[in-house]
């Protein structure tokens, strides 16, 4: 399966990551690396992830990085990375709205 990111993850994954940078540069290119390695795992093991207990629908999981949560759905035919947010960061239903919507 194909892994694809949506903006709104691009656009979460880069202000983490400019967050690290603020204290720790090089730390912060390492974990967009791992982020975006791990993610693209999903597309040949994208059930493994645990359903997101505020959505409770089957498509829509996470995988956890560290203390941030790679949430996703499974297409048919492809795995949409939807967000990706600190596990002890408040819910937005937004971040699960289907980016072509």
């Amino acid at each position: 399966m194909r892994v694809i990111w949506a903006p709104r993850a691009i656009a979460r994954a880069a202000e983490i990551a400019q967050y690290i940078a603020a204290d720790r540069p090089g730390a912060a290119a390492a974990w967009v690396e791992q982020v975006f390695a791990k993610a693209a795992t999903l597309g040949r093991h994208a059930g493994r992830g645990r359903r997101v207990p505020e959505v409770d629908r089957d498509e829509i999981r996470q995988v956890l990085h560290g203390k941030y949560r790679i949430i996703y759905r499974i297409d048919p035919k492809r795995v949409v990375v939807l967000t990706v947010r600190h596990t002890r960061q408040q819910w937005d239903a937004a971040d699960v709205v289907p980016p072509d919507a």
